[in-house]
């Protein structure tokens, strides 16, 4: 059946895509009442975000699952692994405050953006913990492991978010064809790594005790371990 259809483009700036579409059906709700037989669809790039937001729905939970259930074939520990989870909220803190800052929205480059930004933070987090629990299968207490760990990977964690932070600045200037989409991608990964290597460093530590487990190989002395590592 042949329908008749009348197009209405609109170009949109300085605001959210969502927030305006929203807006506009109130709108249209209050003022304007439709003849029989008549409909609105909102198409273009709100019908992609709508599309794209509910496929997201859906990975983002799976992709936290398949974190946690790899965090726990690394460790064979479910308190190993929930403290490394910790990292996320760390990273999104970061994340959803530089959007604030800059005037971005959480878009669904925003949201590619969160999912790459919890990998790099798990990662750092992975080389804390792993170390932490190495000292202390070696024989340190929990109190000088997490001292030590926190002091000897130091390093590492904070080159690897500086790398991945720098790789990025450039898209942070991004005004050509394309930008709309790095720019909130960049934004979103380089203020959630400042947040989550800062928390990662100085809470993961701290309540690793709480999350600490006996029993842990003592194949090395602390010493040579440590001695080897610097």
């Amino acid at each position: 059946m042949a329908k008749r259809r009348v197009v209405v483009g609109i170009n949109i700036r300085d605001r959210d895509l969502g927030g305006y579409v929203a807006e506009l059906r109130r709108a249209i709700a209050r003022g304007v009442e439709l003849p029989s037989g008549y409909f609105i669809e909102y198409g273009g790039q709100f019908e992609n975000m709508t599309r794209a937001r509910r496929h997201l729905m859906i990975i983002v939970p799976i992709t936290v699952g398949l974190i946690f259930f790899l965090l726990f074939l690394l460790f064979q520990s479910l308190r190993a692994a929930m403290l490394i989870i910790l990292v996320l909220p760390f990273a999104s803190i970061g994340g959803i405050f530089s959007l604030f800052l800059s005037g971005e929205y959480l878009s669904v480059p925003a949201s590619v953006g969160f999912i790459a930004l919890w990998g790099i933070a798990v990662l750092n987090g992975v080389v804390l913990v792993s170390y932490i629990r190495k000292l202390r299968g070696a024989g340190l207490d929990p109190g000088e492991a997490v001292l030590r760990g926190a002091e000897l990977r130091f390093r590492p964690v904070m080159m690897t978010a500086t790398i991945a932070a720098l790789g990025l600045v450039p898209f942070l200037f991004a005004t050509g064809p394309g930008s709309e989409v790095q720019r909130p991608l960049a934004v979103v990964v380089i203020g959630g790594l400042v947040t989550s290597t800062l928390l990662t460093l100085v809470v993961v530590p701290a309540i690793y005790r709480f999350f600490d487990e006996a029993g842990a190989g003592r194949a090395e002395p602390a010493r040579e371990l440590v001695g080897q590592a610097r």
